[in-house]
């Protein structure tokens, strides 16, 4: 991989590590395509057990990249539709992935990086993680992470956070579902351990029939999860061509405040 993905592997865990730490682990075309194949390696290596998600630097990861944010707004319907999907694909392979996955929140995280938080089966984050869907700020919504954090904190409390855009702290997030446990930062790394130790103690054939069986049990499958990045996709494609998502974005871009307020 290049250096925006680092994967390390110890014994059998494989850590798949964001490393763009000058702009808070952000999104671009080239981390979302780097991440998804480091993914997909971890997932097809016989020798990894497990995965552990991980950033560099202060933040977790900020959502979108500054420069992705700009293409998106002088993308045509079809373009952002095409690449709305591939940011899907990642979603989707790190939430089927068939091995056990643990995100290491060592810093705050925004739109696609809640999205990772909440495609791991198990999260752990620091006391002072701040985190937010604040799509809705720049007239959009988080359409293609949606299902994956619908099913992490529930659609009450997302009904709340995808309409106001808020930040909340890291002890809301694990009210919520989306962390499991909130840890000092100088106790991350032994919590991540802790369950690592515990899942290798697992069978590695029970483990994977246990994360399908919660899935089947919502009626969840990769299958039906295409299909639905199908339609969040086309979404938030319309969304970001519209006349608001144009002013939301060519606000931001401007640092200024959208005409709606």
């Amino acid at each position: 991989m290049s250096n925006g993905v680092l994967v390390e592997l110890s014994g059998r865990v494989a850590t798949v590590t964001m490393n763009r730490p000058e702009v808070h682990n952000a999104f671009d075309a080239a981390l979302i395509a780097e991440l998804t194949e480091a993914l997909k390696r971890a997932g097809a290596d016989p020798e990894v057990r497990l995965v552990v998600l991980g950033a560099s630097g202060a933040s977790f990861s900020a959502g979108a990249d500054l420069n992705w944010m700009r293409a998106m707004a002088a993308y045509s319907e079809a373009e952002n539709r095409a690449d709305a999907l591939k940011l899907a694909e990642l979603m989707r392979t790190l939430a089927y992935l068939p091995k056990p996955t643990i995100a290491r929140v060592q810093g705050s995280a925004f739109g696609g990086g809640v999205g990772l938080i909440a495609c791991c089966d198990v999260a752990f984050g620091i006391e002072s993680a701040k985190f937010g869907l604040t799509e809705t700020k720049l007239g959009l919504v988080p359409a293609v992470i949606s299902p994956y954090v619908v099913a992490a904190i529930g659609a009450r409390h997302a009904r709340r956070w995808f309409q106001s855009g808020a930040i909340f702290s890291a002890a809301t997030a694990s009210s919520m579902g989306l962390l499991h446990e909130v840890v000092a930062i100088d106790g991350l790394d032994a919590a991540v351990a802790r369950e690592v130790d515990a899942m290798l103690k697992a069978g590695p054939t029970a483990t994977l029939v246990a994360k399908r069986l919660v899935e089947g049990i919502f009626g969840r499958d990769e299958t039906a999860q295409s299909k639905l990045d199908e339609q969040t996709a086309a979404l938030i494609a319309r969304l970001r061509v519209s006349l608001e998502g144009q002013e939301g974005l060519t606000a931001f871009l401007e640092k200024r405040a959208p005409n709606w307020i």
